[in-house]
């Protein structure tokens, strides 16, 4: 079976930090939710999961006739590894790896993805990781048996650590992964970078 990428964005945070829906902040012409999941896209995954929680009702509508399915979070207040089993379940069975993407990095390229996608094809046992300049960021696609551990009440930092001896990193120009964006000034500074082109 040649290997298949399916993908997981995790949309369902309460973003207090921020004070208002990180993944609806306008970004240029679109909302952050929809940079997410056009790189994703642009990239040739076709199996794509939303996580939605908190405000749903307006991040659906936000991605209203994208090629995406949609699973719901309905712990406000639980932890990530949560909607991951909720991602997985929803997945194409066939898959033989998942990306993980984080929606509060909304300036990871579409060619990091694909980068990604083009090691699991060559190495399809191996933790994929992004490095930009030393530092490993997201998104991580994941082989589809090593992911199962997260339902062995496990967060993705303990499958990584549990599955060290077969993590690669993947070296990337492309800053957007390891920019997040959880408080208002994170959001300027990456505003900033969509408006002119600067560095955040």
């Amino acid at each position: 079976m040649p290997p298949q990428v399916s993908a997981i964005v995790l949309a369902a945070g309460s973003s207090r930090r921020m004070g208002r829906s990180k993944q609806l902040l306008p970004l240029g012409p679109k909302p952050v939710i929809r940079h997410c999941l056009d790189s994703v896209i642009a990239a040739g995954i076709t199996d794509l999961v939303v996580v939605l929680g908190a405000g749903s009702d307006e991040i659906r509508s936000a991605i209203d006739g994208m090629p995406v399915k949609a699973a719901y979070n309905h712990e406000p207040r639980s932890d990530m590894a949560v909607s991951v089993r909720l991602g997985l379940r929803e997945v194409d069975a066939a898959s033989t790896g998942v990306l993980v993407c984080l929606s509060d990095h909304p300036l990871v390229s579409s060619e990091t993805v694909r980068s990604l996608v083009k090691v699991h094809a060559e190495h399809p046992g191996g933790i994929i990781i992004p490095l930009y300049k030393g530092r490993r960021g997201h998104p991580t696609l994941f082989p589809r048996i090593i992911i199962q551990d997260i339902f062995n009440d496990k967060t993705l930092r303990d499958v990584i650590t549990d599955h060290a001896e077969v993590v690669r990193t993947v070296e990337v120009d492309d800053e957007g992964v390891v920019v997040d964006m959880d408080t208002p000034q994170e959001y300027d500074r990456i505003l900033k970078r969509i408006v002119t082109g600067g560095a955040p």
